[in-house]
């Protein structure tokens, strides 16, 4: 047998294979082996004649070989060979068109040739695929779904399918069932079938409407941003029908993510926004109340910016549409949209919360230089198949402008595509040609059918362009000209479907002149009716404003009796479970704890969540090394050392009223963070939690921190109760895992937008977790964690501290004779310890240490009353780890100056100005630190 040079040997050992198990060779050979006729492969192979008549005589499976039988005689070898290697010459072409046939598909609107491939060239192969031979070969023998009974009348379809003005790579996808799936779901056609001419006309009209909403903004405000979506026109009819699909896959609501191109478009036409809501906003920027604020109000943000909520009627019912409000950076909004889904898919009620995801669709629009550009698309495609942070498949839609900003695409990316990135997580990719709306619907249909499927992401590259600039103020040509002069010649979509539709007699010249007419109308008539409301006033807002805590209202202590009942719980295993007997005795002393002291901080912690699902507040708690702590100190789930099982005790409390969920996360902070975000503000009720390995580690989520925790109410009007835990202390392990930047989150502390702590026992800690769940007031709350404090026994805790009492935030020294104080040593967390554990501390009998807990809002009262109460007191020294223009100290030194009186001295004791957190040597570390301790208790600085 010779099919050519190198496929001989190989289709020998595969018939041999199939002779012996048919079921474990490849699909296209067990076909080729069935399906082919005697004179094809008999002379091939001598054994073959026992299997065609085991076939006829009822598909009975080969059987081993009994007495030799006489060999058939044989056909003539030459044309035999000729065919058998014209069939896998066929079986390469197909493979050639299905994996890269996008590369002579016409996917740019604009017009310019594809590269096209030498493999998609049936001339070119061994043997060449001349007509003639195309029309012996049965096109069965090929595993292909297009139409047509040889490769002669199925090759047309099969380029057509994919070398038209849609293309799909699916072919580097790992897993074979959704290989073939996507291969028969592609090649029949299924989702393309031609839509009825009342679905046409609905497109033209949708398209219509698109296109005269652009024009007239740009005319009636010209010189203002729109971020025009035309170019990419089609994106509104493909929202329609995903949205349109999620409804009759049983989903209750879609969670779009866009940047600021076409956002007007979708805000209005998608989510259903009046045209006079946007052209409110466009007016807005002519008139003061645009520019002016209250003195404790938000600052809003511009119109390309805001999110929305609507609900939209669908053939399956009513559903509800959230676009998520995000800033400039581009795919910041990636994984807040993924949480939010998340959350919403979510029953909280109890156990480990019950994911069903079909229940929300989230969709993400991006640009095709972000989408390439920006690391953070990266580390969201990677939670697609986590089981913390799945949301059952996201569909994802580049808008593909051929160019960011003014940055070429060969600029841009090392890649072919702004989509090759997805390749790397198994994601197939279908690219449309914008022009085609039709052809994009079907895209469309496609990928929510794979999702439905698998429940996994899928990306639709929806290749167009910019009509205008970046924005409708800048010139394009200045450094696009020949695209820009192409662009501007280039009739819109909606032209050229109306053009195509008149052809094919489904809709006038006139009727299709008149949706135009219509749209054009509408907006005029919303124009005048805003224009003379505006002397009126703006409608009145349903928006309150939000009250910063509630302050001494929430209780934070839990009887003492039900927090031992809890403790029990906490340490139950299922009988035959196995607990690591080292960590054994560690749970066990738990358990002496509760009666003798000695509460450390993780289990404080534990017992604190434990309290909150008793009072049915639902905790989702995620980060890196979570479940077990970077420290070793939460173990909330464990590990059968013989079995490999876990079991955590947490999410099977009897008396639970509320799910627990905790999850490890990637080794991420920028989707990880951002995703926790998103599932906070859609979950207001519940404790949402999200752990550093090392405080400093949340540098790498700073854009969620600026734009989204912090800046988040004053922009949009939306909080959350998001708590970051930032393991934070200088023990002596360098410049990387000593600071979480507490300056950062001091700097952005501002109208009482977020909560910061820095508690120094264990008790604090449970009460502030407890605060934080229970206050009816959202805020963001950062906490900076301790290390070295998990363990020490003076920041252990008794179960009376936790039964009684409350979150304080301010400590003062118990000891202290207030008479004799002349000065009082401020500081926070850890470095307390440093201080009144030093040799030097009790010889200070004029030096009196306390602590604050709470970093902002800053307490005044509390420390205005504790300066107040030592009569004598002259200075008062804040101590702190960090170097003078990081920690603390510059933010809150004008709030202790005001909370003293004016003869004491407020005077500072830490680390020099430093580039860098910390010292790198442990020896230097321990000197730096005996210094400060001695510069606080010392009457000199």
């Amino acid at each position: 047998m010779d099919v050519d040079g190198l496929n001989a040997g190989y289709a020998a050992l595969l018939l041999d294979e199939y002779l012996e198990n048919p079921g474990a060779v490849p699909e296209e050979w067990r076909a080729l082996f069935e399906q082919a006729g005697p004179e094809l492969l008999t002379a091939a192979h001598p054994g073959l004649a026992r299997l065609l008549a085991a076939a006829k005589a009822g598909g009975a499976r080969p059987v081993a070989p009994g007495p030799p039988v006489p060999a058939p005689p044989a056909a003539p070898a030459a044309p035999a060979a000729e065919l058998l290697g014209a069939v896998a010459a066929a079986m390469a072409l197909v493979e050639a068109q299905r994996t890269h046939g996008h590369l002579a598909a016409r996917l740019d609107p604009l017009g310019s040739e594809p590269l096209g491939d030498p493999a998609l060239d049936e001339t070119r192969l061994i043997p060449p695929l001349t007509p003639a031979l195309q029309a012996r070969i049965p096109a069965a023998l090929l595993g292909v779904h297009v139409t047509g009974e040889t490769l002669l009348e199925a090759l047309p379809a099969l380029r057509a399918t994919y070398c038209g003005t849609i293309a799909y790579e699916i072919e580097h996808i790992s897993d074979h069932d959704e290989r073939v799936w996507l291969r028969e779901a592609i090649e029949s056609g299924r989702y393309r079938a031609a839509p009825a001419p009342e679905e046409r006309l609905a497109l033209l009209e949708r398209l219509s409407r698109v296109e005269a909403f652009e024009a007239y903004l740009r005319r009636a405000f010209l010189g203002q941003k729109q971020f025009s979506i035309e170019g990419l026109d089609a994106l509104v009819p493909m929202l329609d029908e995903a949205i349109e699909l999620a409804a009759a896959d049983g989903a209750h609501e879609v969670v779009i993510g866009m940047p600021h191109r076409g956002r007007l478009s979708v805000l209005t036409h998608v989510v259903g926004r009046p045209y006079g809501f946007i052209l409110r906003e466009f007016e807005g920027e002519r008139t003061i109340e645009a520019v002016v604020i209250t003195e404790e109000g938000g600052t809003g943000d511009v119109k390309y910016h805001l999110g929305a909520t609507g609900v939209r009627k669908t053939a399956a019912g009513d559903i509800q549409v959230t676009l998520a409000a995000n800033p400039s950076h581009l795919e910041a909004v990636d994984p807040v949209v993924e949480g939010r889904a998340r959350a919403e898919q979510t029953d909280r009620g109890a156990g480990a919360g019950l994911h069903d995801p079909t229940v929300a669709v989230p969709i993400l629009i991006h640009g095709d230089a972000s989408f390439a550009g920006q690391g953070v698309v990266a580390e969201t495609l990677n939670l697609q198949s986590l089981r913390g942070y799945s949301t059952g498949g996201t569909l994802h839609l580049i808008g593909n402008n051929q160019v960011g900003f003014t940055t070429d695409p060969s600029e841009g990316r090392s890649t072919r595509y702004s989509s090759d990135l997805a390749k790397g997580f198994d994601i197939p990719i279908v690219h449309v040609n914008a022009d085609d709306p039709e052809a994009a619907l079907g895209a469309v249909r496609l990928a929510m059918a794979y999702r439905r499927e698998f429940g996994h992401d899928v990306v639709v590259d929806l290749v167009g362009y910019r009509r205008h600039g970046h924005n409708e103020q800048d010139e394009a040509a200045y450094t696009q000209p020949l695209p820009a002069a192409r662009i501007a010649s280039h009739p819109p979509v909606r032209a050229l479907y109306a053009e195509r539709l008149v052809a094919e007699g489904v809709v006038s010249a006139e009727g299709a002149g008149a949706l135009l007419d219509t749209v054009q109308l509408e907006l005029r008539a919303a124009h005048s009716e805003l224009e003379s409301s505006l002397g009126r006033g703006a409608p009145a807002s349903d928006d309150e404003t939000t009250p910063a805590s509630t302050g001494a209202a929430v209780v934070t202590a839990v009887p003492a009796d039900r927090l031992l009942e809890l403790n029990e719980q906490l340490l139950a295993v299922p009988a035959g479970f196995t607990v690591n007997p080292k960590l054994a005795r560690q749970l066990e002393r738990r358990r002496e704890a509760m009666h003798e002291g000695g509460i450390d901080w993780g289990q404080a912690e534990t017992l604190a969540f434990a309290s909150l699902l008793v009072e049915g507040i639902p905790i989702r708690l995620s980060g890196q090394d979570t479940e077990r702590g970077t420290f070793a100190h939460r173990h909330l789930v464990l590990h059968d050392p013989h079995t490999g099982e876990t079991h955590a005790p947490i999410q099977h409390l009897p008396g639970a009223a509320a799910s627990f969920e905790v999850y490890n996360s990637p080794l991420s902070e920028y989707a990880a963070v951002g995703f926790e975000y998103g599932y906070s503000v859609a979950a207001p009720d519940s404790l949402v939690l999200w752990e550093a390995q090392f405080g400093d580690f949340v540098n790498g989520a700073q854009i969620v921190v600026d734009q989204f925790i912090a800046a988040g109410l004053s922009k949009w009007g939306q909080t959350s109760r998001l708590t970051l835990l930032l393991p934070h202390g200088y023990e002596g392990n360098g410049p990387e895992h000593s600071s979480a930047r507490l300056e950062r989150f001091l700097q952005l502390a501002a109208q009482e937008n977020i909560r910061i702590a820095n508690c120094s026992t264990a008790a604090q800690h449970f009460h502030l977790l407890r605060r934080q769940a229970l206050d009816a007031v959202p805020r963001p709350l950062v906490v900076m964690t301790p290390k070295g404090l998990l363990r020490l026994r003076q920041a252990s805790s008794t179960l009376q501290e936790l039964s009684a009492g409350d979150f304080q935030p301010v400590l003062d020294d118990p000891g202290a004779d207030r008479d004799a104080v002349t000065r009082l040593v401020l500081c926070s967390g850890k470095v307390y310890y440093d201080i009144v554990g030093h040799e030097e501390r009790a010889g200070a009998t004029d030096v009196a240490v306390a602590r604050l807990e709470q970093l902002y809002p800053f307490p005044a009262e509390a420390a205005a009353a504790l300066t107040a109460s030592y009569p004598s007191l002259r200075e008062l020294v804040w101590a702190q780890e960090e170097p003078q223009n990081m920690g603390a100290w510059r933010t809150i030194r004008h709030r202790l100056e005001q909370a003293t009186a004016e003869d004491v001295t407020v005077r500072f004791a830490g680390r020099p100005w430093r580039a860098s957190p910390s010292e790198g040597y442990p020896t230097a570390h321990l000197r730096e630190q005996d210094r400060i301790v001695r510069a606080a208790l010392s009457s000199r600085p």
